[in-house]
Formats: structure tokens, sequence, C-alpha cells
């Protein structure tokens, strides 16, 4: 089983990021990571593919409509109906044709949340992946070439990233970091199956998760099972009730849960939205004008508080961005959402 995961260098990035994000994080600031990792309600947020044909964007297309007729939010494929034709990206793009870049060319299947697909901090060193206009946002590795079974759901699951989601296995409101079997069982002799993948021993004991992501085909060390799918109370997310039917919790093999049936399983069929995930998107991008005024409030709230306390000044533009400015700008587009009216 091969699980999504972004680039270790991106991931690294990130993490720089968000640690300077949270050290700064004063006098009201708390809201600020979370505001400003989500698109504007009511904004257009435009989508481009590196590669892959036309009937391809046309079917991951249709496929995200049941994220959009969710929220008050729109994505944009730049589809032109007299040729057929969607819009394109290139890695040599130096502006941004679109804040979602696509692409099936890389392995797995990865997406960066919300607005980090922008932030150009995130691989500002090169590489393939990053918030970079010439960057990947989201890779569905091998659609061009052979889709997978379900594959909308796996789509729309991506893309629920794209807009801000995290992963449900890592809830801290769920069982998963308890229900997950993190060891091996006591004994148990390393044994691989002809592919380099960890599998049960000759006296039928079986790998633990740290165990079995360290073998093909996804050479985990321990730090990155951590990240991936260890729950943390993390203070930058919006966390609902665990939904067990969500698109974002994972569809693990057996031998990874501590009991069968295992309460952090999904029951869902992987491929629609829950009432849940439905309810996340119009928490993250709610339609009427008294919940984008509750954004609005909140907004100017913490605005005031940087003006009574936390500097500009003390805000540099490296490792994360003028977090001043990219909050006032998110204020903006929300007054801007509001005073046109929710649809």
């Amino acid at each position: 089983m091969e699980l999504e995961s972004l680039p270790d260098d991106v991931v690294a990035a990130i993490e720089v990021r968000d640690r300077w994000r949270r050290a700064s994080a004063a006098g009201g600031l708390e809201f600020l990571v979370t505001d400003i990792s989500r698109w504007a309600p009511g904004s257009t947020v435009r989508v481009a593919f590196l590669d892959g044909d036309e009937q391809l964007h046309a079917d991951i297309a249709g496929a995200t409509t049941q994220i959009t007729d969710s929220c008050n939010l729109k994505l944009d494929f730049g589809h032109d109906t007299a040729t057929g034709t969607f819009r394109r990206w290139t890695t040599a793009d130096t502006a941004f044709a679109a804040e979602i870049r696509v692409s099936f060319d890389m392995q797995g299947y990865f997406s960066l949340v919300g607005t980090d697909s922008t932030d150009r901090t995130i691989g500002a060193g090169g590489g393939p992946v990053g918030g970079n206009p010439g960057q990947r946002s989201l890779n569905l590795g091998r659609y061009a070439v052979n889709r997978p079974a379900q594959w909308e759901g796996t789509v729309r699951h991506e893309f629920l990233h794209a807009l801000g989601f995290h992963h449900s296995h890592q809830n801290m409101r769920g069982t998963c970091e308890n229900e997950f079997r993190w060891d091996d069982e006591a004994g148990y002799v390393p044994t691989r199956d002809e592919d380099g993948v960890f599998v049960a021993d000759f006296q039928g004991r079986r790998p633990g998760i740290y165990t079995y992501l360290a073998g093909e085909p996804n050479r985990w060390p321990r730090a990155k099972v951590d990240h991936n799918l260890r729950t943390e109370d993390d203070p930058d997310v919006v966390a609902g009730p665990f939904d067990p039917q969500s698109v974002m919790l994972y569809r693990f093999p057996p031998f990874f849960y501590k009991s069968n049936p295992s309460s952090c399983a999904p029951t869902g069929n992987g491929q629609s939205l829950s009432n849940g995930d439905k309810r996340g998107l119009n928490l993250l991008y709610p339609h009427t004008a008294d919940e984008l005024a509750g954004l609005q409030a909140r907004a100017d709230a913490v605005l005031q508080s940087i003006g009574a306390g936390v500097g500009t000044e003390s805000l540099p533009e490296s490792n994360g961005g003028n977090l001043v400015e990219a909050y006032r700008s998110r204020v903006e587009a929300l007054a801007a959402a509001q005073t046109a009216g929710a649809d």
C-alpha cells in the first residue's frame, strides 16, 4: 500500500514556516494561521493542468462539483467551450496561471493544503513541488496513463486538501492514535516478500506500522510516519467531530488496527463526500451574510490586537512571509465577499 505524502523538502519547509508563525502568534494572532490558510469565501480559485488530455481534465473537473456544490467557493478550470480545452500551466511559468496547479507525472498522490499552494516560501529553493508558479501543488500520479479504481474519491480527497482540509485519521477527536498498532508484535522477525514489503514472519507475527511503512513502496523513516499518521493537538487546524464516513479518512489494511472492526476504520464508500465533509466545507466557506460577518468581526478584532501589541516590524518577510499583510489581504477579501452578498 503506497500512502500519500508530500516530498520531504516541502514538508521541511512547511514545518519551518509553521514554527515561525506560531512563535509570532501573540496578542490574538492565534486566529491568523488558520484564516490565512483558507481561500476567501465567495472567491474563485483557478485550477490548471500540467499534463494529461482534455477528457481527463473534464473528468477531474466533474469530480469536484460535489465540493463546490457544498460551499461558497468556485473552482475555475478555465474550460473553453468552443475548443473543449482547459487551463494549463508550465514549469517555466513565472506568474501564476492558477492557484491550484495539477500534475499527473510524479509518483503517488499529494496536495499542498489551502493557500500553501501560492506560498512562495514553500519550495523556494527549487524542486518540482511548492507554492511557486512553476511548481506542482497537487499530483494525481499516473492518472494520465492508468486511473485507479475509485479515482473520483481520490480526486475529491486531494482537492479537499487544496481547500484546507486535513486527514481525518489525525483528528484529535478521533480514536486513531490509540487504535493504530504502531509497533511489531512481540518477537516479530523482520520478513519481506519478493516486492520488499514487510509481511508476517514464519510464525504469523505481524509487523507494526513503523516497520511496514519502512519497507517498499513507501520507505518512510519513523519521523515521516509520525508526521503523516500520528495525531497532534494542532492549534492551526479547525477540527470538527471525527467522521468515519469522510473521504479524508484513509482505508488502511486491517493489520494497522488493534481491533476488528476498528472505530478508526472508514465506514463510507471512499467516493462521495460525507455529510460531515459538507458541513466542514460550509464552515470554511460559508454562504450566508451572517456567517461572513462573523468572520469579518473576528478578523477585525485580531487586527486591533495587532495594532495594540505586535508591530509589523516583528514579522519579517522571510520564513513565512509578512503575516500581518497576508492577514490584512484576507480581511479585505472577506469584506468584499460580504459586500457582494451570499449566493
